[in-house]
């Protein structure tokens, strides 16, 4: 199994940074979610035409690959579809060029206005018209298990609606697991789906939960990887650690070195 840290955990350095650090601390890859302050990645600095160039060359010398470019994509807004539809397909077209092999996206919610037939509808027709950009590229389009989109009933009812071949499932281990459901009744029902992870740990309380350090929270985190190792899995676990969003949160001098340790003892 590979390695690699999402760029939330640094939401404030620099490409060059992102980069040093990946490299000096031992990682396999960084997934990329914002970089210097943008969300929206095939605007981002590095990615400009008379940039990437450049940021090819320099993931090549430090050996560094880019594991999954991360979008905002969601698709059970009517409004905002056509949006998250353009977004993902230029997050593809960037992959592309950076030899990525995924995209994540979410599905996410089911507004109370909204029945879930509908929702589910609406999530596998955005991944289908991703999946159909994607096909033949090398790339695949992941949902992501999170928000309402959080356990294997309805991941899988997605997944059989969804008419492509290039889509797949990101398993964030804390959401299906903090929303009541066992690691292994999820990998046993997606195990076909899933090509990538997000490693994230949270404590939770009455309030709802608070995001930490990996090891440190109630998700179980090496039970999750020693299922993953016990069936084969050789991809990414790739450290979701959401600095950006939770300021309270330890710096990546601290977050990121502690996660390599922690999960090279597991792997």
């Amino acid at each position: 199994m590979k390695i690699a840290f999402q760029t939330l955990a640094s939401p404030n350095w620099s490409w060059e940074e992102t980069l040093n650090a990946a490299s000096q601390l031992g990682y396999d890859g960084i997934e990329l979610r914002g970089v210097e302050g943008e969300m929206y990645l095939s605007r981002a600095r590095p990615f400009l035409p008379e940039h990437i160039e450049q940021t090819q060359l320099d993931l090549k010398q430090k050996g560094l690959e880019i594991c999954c470019l991360d979008t905002s994509c969601s698709f059970h807004n009517e409004e905002k579809y056509r949006a998250a539809i353009q977004e993902g397909k230029d997050c593809i077209d960037l992959a592309i060029k950076l030899q990525s092999p995924y995209i994540r996206v979410f599905g996410d919610i089911i507004p109370e206005a909204s029945s879930e037939a509908e929702i589910i509808q609406q999530i596998s027709a955005g991944l289908t018209e991703l999946g159909r950009h994607a096909e033949g590229t090398g790339v695949t389009v992941l949902l992501e298990t999170h928000g309402d989109i959080n356990n294997h009933r309805i991941i899988k009812e997605i997944m059989e609606r969804t008419d492509s071949s290039s889509v797949g499932v990101l398993w964030d281990f804390e959401h299906p697991y903090l929303h009541g459901e066992e690691p292994e009744i999820t990998y046993s029902e997606l195990a076909p789906f899933i090509k990538h992870t997000h490693v994230k740990d949270a404590i939770k309380s009455v309030d709802g939960k608070k995001l930490c350090l990996i090891g440190d929270g109630d998700v179980p985190v090496p039970r999750i990887v020693s299922i993953l190792k016990e069936n084969g899995y050789d991809g990414w676990l790739s450290l979701e650690y959401e600095k950006k969003w939770a300021p309270y949160l330890e710096e990546p001098e601290v977050s990121l070195p502690a996660y390599i340790s922690y999960i090279k003892k597991l792997v």
